[in-house]
């Protein structure tokens, strides 16, 4: 039975990586339409840099700020040169582009950094919180963190006129205009929010997973069964299929499976939802 509990607290802790990711697959999904396959990717570079940070001294959390920063103005930045003008292309091409990327971000990363792996400090060290011997205090830090985040989200989206306008801009570009919000700025500032909570996801999967240029192709996939599970054009649906498929993968590859082919339990959550329901359980 400990096992067991233990299996399940693990898997929650897992499952906050997992659907914060998903929701920053699902912020570019509900805006293009678009899975951007590279999402993992700029996760991974992103917690690279700031791992770089933090070997040059900088404290953890003024670290983990930075890097947030960086990111979203980087997720910016991309939407700009690189998804723009692809804006009107064939789905294709979009989908092209998006695995360049990845492939761009894998390498610079391997050439800048190396592919050796590579321990990544956390702030939350020590003894497991309030006595839990289930999770250890990283894990417990790891679900908090995403609760944190998904709240925050949907404050941002429901209570702020900059979210209220973003939800508009995606769900009807058209009509968003002629009120006068600028759509073409809220993609961008959706690809910026993107990036900035992927490189969340990245830097507390870091010392689960340990750092190096693939630690995040996993991840990736785990995210998307998640936001495939509770519907890859609803936020928080989404955020829940990634805690679902947190628990699935650890109690599926410690009982049923093994760990070694557990990944395949991601596969068959995608093909198992697409063929039942493809709008997922909250789509």
């Amino acid at each position: 039975m400990n096992e067991f509990l233990h299996q399940l607290a693990s898997g929650l802790a897992l499952g906050g990586v997992y659907a914060i990711m998903a929701l920053a697959l699902v912020m570019i999904y509900q805006a293009t339409q678009l899975v951007n396959f590279a999402q993992g990717e700029m996760a991974m570079f992103s917690t690279y840099f700031a791992w770089k940070l933090m070997d040059s001294g900088w404290p953890y959390w003024r670290a983990f700020v930075a890097t947030v920063v960086v990111s979203f103005v980087g997720g910016v930045v991309i939407e700009r040169l690189v998804v723009r003008p692809f804006a009107k292309a064939p789905v294709l091409a979009s989908v092209i582009v998006f695995i360049g990327l990845a492939l761009i971000f894998n390498a610079l990363a391997g050439w800048i950094y190396g592919y050796s792996v590579t321990s990544f400090d956390t702030p939350f060290s020590g003894r497991p919180w309030f006595g839990n011997v289930y999770m250890s205090a990283h894990e417990s830090g790891a679900v908090v963190v995403s609760l944190c985040v998904l709240v925050l989200v949907y404050a941002f989206f429901r209570f702020t006129p900059l979210g209220l306008a973003m939800r508009a801009a995606a769900q009807n570009p058209i009509s968003s205009r002629l009120v006068g919000i600028r759509v073409g700025w809220m993609l961008a500032i959706g690809w910026g929010l993107a990036a900035a909570i992927g490189a969340i996801a990245g830097m507390m999967a870091a010392p689960i997973v340990y750092l190096d240029p693939n630690m995040m192709a996993g991840v990736l996939l785990y995210a998307f069964a998640g936001a495939v599970l509770g519907g890859i054009d609803n936020p928080f649906g989404a955020a829940f299929g990634g805690f679902a498929v947190g628990v699935l993968e650890n109690l599926m590859g410690a009982y049923v499976v093994g760990a070694e082919v557990k990944l395949s339990v991601a596969l068959a959550i995608i093909v198992g939802v697409l063929v039942w329901r493809p709008s997922g359980l909250f789509g």
